[in-house]
């Protein structure tokens, strides 16, 4: 039941938009380029010219002029001009009808709506700017000028499928900032016009479609950021002092409402949490921020750094949707690196050993080459904690981590949340021993349910069925009670238990986690009468064969032991709209309750480097 605010509020944002619709702003703007609160452009360029990471950006620009254009794991080959409502992977199209009788979400008729718009986001541009001030080269230039005049004249204001999310809007106005910034001063004048006309129409769309209460997550947070650099950056703007204010508000009241106690967003995923990272980080990068927001900030970056693998792989606990702040090309699993070089260098502490690329990827861009090159401070060890309020107990030794859910599902409806309660996720060196499979796809209901459901998970299945009811792509009920009963770490062990409880069944998990390599698990079941099936899931990072009837050998770094698994073809995702084969070995047993099933896991390879030697190497 909405209550009469949040009905007064929508209301009033429909009425808005009707105005909006029938009379579209249009004012004759001035704004400064390049933007004197970013970096220099030509210090950017000085500090990057002649790296790998800009080879790598010039040939990323040269494939995009040749309508080449990477999303998500993909190159998708947009010829001369782009579709811009057009689902690349399907073919389906959606007509340029007020934005909102377009039914985005209907797979059949708009396609996936993420795949339309990734590129609607802008990124691509931004990046074509960059190749631009590192090369100099026009073609770069008049690329971004040819698309964006595209794009207005396939896209008038609140017409389509690209209107239809104020998080996108937010997107494509950070992107369009990037490129005033980059390339404002070589446009012409009539197209400087234009430019800045479009973009004041979409700080105006922001200013009245918040998502309040549609999405109060990471949502609003972007949105909000969005609004916030348009006042902060464009001060000529008839409206900027009230969309820095509102901005600012939001984001603020947001690091409160999102960030728990311990670091951990509240949304339960550690994709989302590097997107609201970067969020927030990005908006400390162009206001001044409370000592309260750069307390959140640095916990929220603790949590990160914890929860990285040993060479900063993130593993891929909860949703992941494919997309970054800025410059999402490359390993989606690499993108923390960026984020903890920037918190790193913005507040003034390294909770993780980053390289030189992790700088010039992001902070380099945001804080300038000064800022990058005066602050290289020490490294700080990883230890084994419990992060209490999301449940979520991180255990270290050496170069191995294991990471072991015990904690609930997310709040509310638990959107972006999966049935992975108690699950547990290993890795060694630069190797992952047990994975978390990814997420895939939103919209798709089968593969949808496949990637988030318990049997997707290092976890145990009870009846075939998962720990809580899906109830749509974003919607969970009867979401099962977990606690945390017990941890301890000790220079021999790491020690945890935790409990999850659901339709009458318990499921209590004990993991020990030795310095000898070794990892013992223990599950005991308990619940209604009579038979039950009962699966014990392990989804392998590596090739997995039988050595015997019970011991399983993955690759050459560990072996897996278990009571009578079996090996099945499994799936796994390393980025959204991706997936492959991967191996899951399952036990299946129909047992009455109480029973209790227990595995071992043996990390054998003594030739693995130490973390030192490794970490500052991509």
């Amino acid at each position: 039941m909405r209550s009469p605010k949040e009905i007064s509020f929508r209301l009033q944002q429909e009425i808005a938009n009707a105005v909006l619709w029938f009379a579209p702003p249009h004012r004759e703007l001035r704004a400064r380029t390049p933007l004197e609160e970013l970096p220099s452009p030509q210090d950017v360029v000085d500090a990057v010219r002649g790296t790998p990471y800009a080879d790598e950006l010039v040939k990323l620009a040269d494939q995009i002029l040749l309508g080449k254009i990477p999303i998500f794991d993909s190159e998708i080959d947009y010829g001369p001009m782009v579709a811009w409502r057009r689902d690349p992977v399907r073919g389906s199209e959606t007509p340029s009808n007020y934005f909102r009788r377009i039914p985005y979400l209907d797979l059949a008729v708009a396609g996936d709506h993420k795949w339309v718009w990734e590129v609607n986001r802008h990124q691509h541009l931004v990046l074509l700017a960059q190749a631009f001030v590192v090369t100099g080269r026009q073609a770069y230039c008049d690329e971004v000028i040819r698309q964006l005049e595209s794009w207005w004249n396939d896209n008038p204001f609140q017409r389509g499928i690209n209107w239809t999310s104020a998080l996108e809007v937010g997107f494509r106005t950070l992107s369009w900032i990037w490129i005033w910034h980059l390339l404002g001063e070589r446009t012409p004048r009539d197209v400087r016009q234009r430019f800045l006309a479009e973009l004041y129409r979409h700080g105006s769309y922001l200013q009245y479609n918040l998502s309040i209460y549609f999405s109060p997550n990471t949502h609003l947070l972007g949105e909000a950021v969005a609004l916030h650099a348009l006042g902060r950056l464009f001060p000529d703007f008839p409206k900027a002092q009230h969309w820095r204010t509102i901005g600012r508000d939001i984001v603020r009241a947001q690091m409160t409402a999102q960030v728990k106690n311990d670091g951990s967003h509240f949304e339960q995923s550690t994709y989302y949490h590097v997107y609201a990272l970067d969020f927030f980080l990005l908006h400390a990068a162009l206001e001044d921020v409370t000592e309260e927001y750069r307390a959140g900030l640095a916990r929220m970056t603790d949590f990160l750094a914890a929860v990285l693998h040993a060479d900063g792989q993130l593993p891929l606990l909860g949703d992941d949707d494919g997309g970054r702040l800025f410059h999402p090309y490359g390993k989606r699993t690499q993108f923390a690196r960026g984020t903890l070089a920037t918190a790193s260098l913005m507040l003034g502490k390294s909770v993780f050993p980053y390289s030189e690329r992790d700088v010039e990827e992001v902070a380099l861009w945001w804080l300038g080459p000064e800022t990058c090159e005066k602050r290289r401070p020490s490294n700080v060890a990883q230890q084994s904690r419990v992060f209490g309020d999301c449940g979520l107990v991180v255990m270290k030794r050496g170069n191995a981590s294991v990471l072991f859910d015990a904690g609930p599902f997310g709040p509310w409806s638990a959107g972006h949340s999966h049935a992975d309660t108690l699950s547990v996720v290993v890795s060694v060196a630069n190797q992952e021993i047990l994975i978390d499979p990814g997420t895939y796809t939103y919209l798709d209901p089968d593969w949808r349910e496949t990637f988030r459901g318990t049997a997707a998970h290092n976890t145990i299945r009870i009846d075939g069925k998962d720990q809580a009811t899906p109830a749509g792509p974003f919607r969970w009920l009867e979401k099962p009670e977990v606690c945390l009963i017990d941890f301890s770490s000790t220079p021999q062990r790491d020690y945890a238990v935790a409990v999850c409880r659901y339709r009458g069944f318990t499921h209590q998990r004990t993991v020990e986690f030795g310095n000898g390599g070794e990892l013992q698990i223990t599950d005991e079941l308990d619940g209604p009468p009579g038979e039950h099936l009962v699966e014990q899931f392990w989804h392998i990072g590596l090739t997995v064969q039988p050595t015997g009837r019970e011991v399983w050998r993955i690759g050459d770094l560990a072996e897996l032991m278990l009571q009578d698994g079996q090996c099945e073809p499994g799936w796994r995702s390393r980025t959204f709209g991706s997936k492959e084969s991967s191996p899951v070995v399952i036990v299946r047993r129909h047992a009455i309750f109480p029973t209790a099933l227990r595995a071992r896991l043996r990390l054998i390879d003594k030739r693995l480097q130490n973390t030192e030697e490794r970490v500052n190497t991509r």
